[in-house]
């Protein structure tokens, strides 16, 4: 498993990492339902052994849970042979109910409940979840320059930042890495975020390259549980849905010409730009992980990338003759 830096910081990242969004479990707003502790745990442990060195997770996942899960599989493992990355911003109440925050008494009590949830000292990486408390996004950054100046966190990211957020933010302190959705499917980054992070000396690890399951050669609208938010998603239900199971199959041959699957084929066009310092594969299983970090390490050659670019022309071509989604930023 190769490593790359990120930006400008000290930390080597392996192309793949391991996201543990799912790990959170049911019973919150955006659950991919019920999940077995058990089976999170020996999927974060395969993952470590199959030389992954990183573990991209929130506070918000399952209110805590994930937070608690990793770190209930970490146990025992010298805290230097794994690098931690975790969010703020996004809080909750006793009910559940979540809202955004980047005051500054927030930020630091949220990293504090992190710190401790996880069973560490620091957290290598601590990153705002989302920019939607826009006033506060210098008092929320300032806070984590704070925390890194008293050795509670190594570096500062940010996550579904655009540009105007990621310069507002430079003001005050620089941005090691920023976290946006990336995949064949949604692909705005490479625009002006992709040139910020360059210019600025930013790492960017990309999350969903594998669209949340859609882009994996195995995905059914039958393994969707009643409580997983990609019941609500318009790339997951119809007319997308249809279209997107079409583009799939028509990147299968490419993957297969490789000696690849589908998931693994998705992950590395992620990895094809010099840009991209790792994209996390989400697991909830061995098995998933074991399959998902083949996606480093092998190069798309030119002539299949184009042959991809026409296949995406083609699949948004049949989503608007569909009246489906297309997915267009709003800057």
């Amino acid at each position: 498993m190769q490593t790359r830096q990120l930006g400008d910081s000290e930390l080597r990242l392996t192309e793949v990492g391991f996201g543990a969004w799912a790990l959170g479990g049911g019973g919150w707003a955006f659950s991919w339902g019920a999940q077995d502790d058990r089976e999170s745990v020996a999927a974060i442990r395969r993952a470590l052994e199959l030389g992954i060195n990183w573990i991209d997770t929130a506070a918000v996942y399952g209110l805590g849970h994930s937070e608690q899960v990793v770190a209930k599989a970490l146990a025992g493992v010298p805290r230097g042979d794994v690098i931690i990355a975790t969010k703020c911003s996004l809080v909750w109440d006793d009910n559940g109910n979540i809202s955004d925050s980047l005051k500054a008494e927030s930020v630091r009590r949220e990293c504090e409940n992190s710190l401790r949830r996880l069973d560490t000292d620091h957290i290598d990486l601590y990153q705002i979840h989302w920019p939607n408390d826009e006033e506060r996004i210098e008092e929320g950054w300032a806070e984590i320059g704070r925390l890194i100046e008293e050795g509670k966190v190594r570096y500062g990211g940010v996550s579904n930042f655009l540009e105007r957020h990621l310069e507002r933010a430079h003001r005050v302190r620089p941005v090691a890495s920023l976290q946006p959705p990336y995949s064949m499917l949604r692909r705005w980054i490479e625009d002006a975020e992709m040139r910020w992070c360059a210019e600025h000396g930013a790492g960017i690890v990309c999350y969903s390259p594998m669209q949340a399951g859609l882009l994996t050669g195995s995905f059914t609208p039958e393994r969707v549980q009643d409580e997983d938010w990609r019941r609500q998603s318009k790339e997951h239900t119809e007319p997308n849905l249809s279209v997107n199971l079409w583009f799939v199959e028509q990147l299968r041959p490419i993957a297969e010409k490789y000696g690849n699957t589908v998931a693994q084929l998705a992950i590395a066009w992620t990895l094809r730009r010099d840009e991209v310092t790792s994209a996390i594969a989400g697991a909830r299983r061995p098995a998933q992980i074991e399959e998902t970090s083949g996606g480093a390490g092998f190069t798309i050659d030119h002539a299949d990338l184009r042959r991809i670019d026409a296949l995406l022309d083609e699949r948004e071509r049949r989503v608007r003759d569909a009246g489906g989604y297309v997915f267009e930023l709003r800057r």
